[in-house]
């Protein structure tokens, strides 16, 4: 009896032990995904913050392309939005896919803006211009370093929350499905191997 007891006790124990480290996991977890969503907060802040400056810079030499300058503002403003409401909840997968469309939309309204540019030689040699170019190509690469690690957190709290014993822990204590940043669309083309004629 006593036996018995001790063995029903023991299991009773493992169970709570597991339970407990499986919860720590998802919280750990969670706490990642969000620490790694701070540093991409960061850095599209920075991003943010440096557009106006490039509208500004870039009205004085192409005023007639106010439809241009207006849409990469308005792009800007949306996105800046949208990431308020994802800081709010790293772990909203719809918050993210608002802001991974907000992003693209953004880097799509930039790069008209750069093609553009192309047409107006003051501008590109505009000091001001340059060093704008390159803080943002420099705060491009901080975002996806820092997307990376982000969706890496993403990925590790998506395998605990879907893998037993987590499903379990997740759906008795209400851990949501979370949603990595994609990878914006005006990258697509990086990923393609480019040909070589001759």
């Amino acid at each position: 009896m006593w036996l018995t007891l001790i063995v029903l006790l023991v299991i009773s124990l493992a169970i709570v032990a597991w339970a407990v480290a499986a919860y720590n996991g998802l919280v750990a977890g969670r706490s990642r995904l969000r620490n790694g969503f701070a540093q991409i907060d960061v850095q599209l802040t920075r991003r943010h913050d440096l557009i106006p400056n490039l509208v500004e810079v870039a009205k004085t030499y192409m005023a007639h392309e106010r439809e241009t300058l207006e849409a990469v503002i308005n792009a800007r403003n949306s996105a800046v939005q949208a990431q308020q409401h994802a800081a709010k909840d790293p772990s909203d997968a719809a918050a993210m896919t608002a802001l991974s469309g907000a992003e693209n939309g953004l880097s799509s309204s930039l790069g008209r803006l750069f093609a553009l540019s192309e047409g107006y030689p003051e501008l590109k040699s505009n000091q001001n211009m340059m060093q704008l170019n390159e803080e943002l190509a420099s705060t491009e690469n901080r975002v996806a370093f820092a997307r990376q690690a982000f969706n890496d957190a993403v990925m590790n709290y998506v395998n605990r929350r879907e893998m037993f014993p987590g499903s379990l822990i997740a759906s008795t204590f209400s851990f949501p499905p979370a949603s990595p940043l994609t990878l914006d669309e005006g990258e697509e083309h990086k990923r393609e191997v480019p040909s070589v004629k001759f």
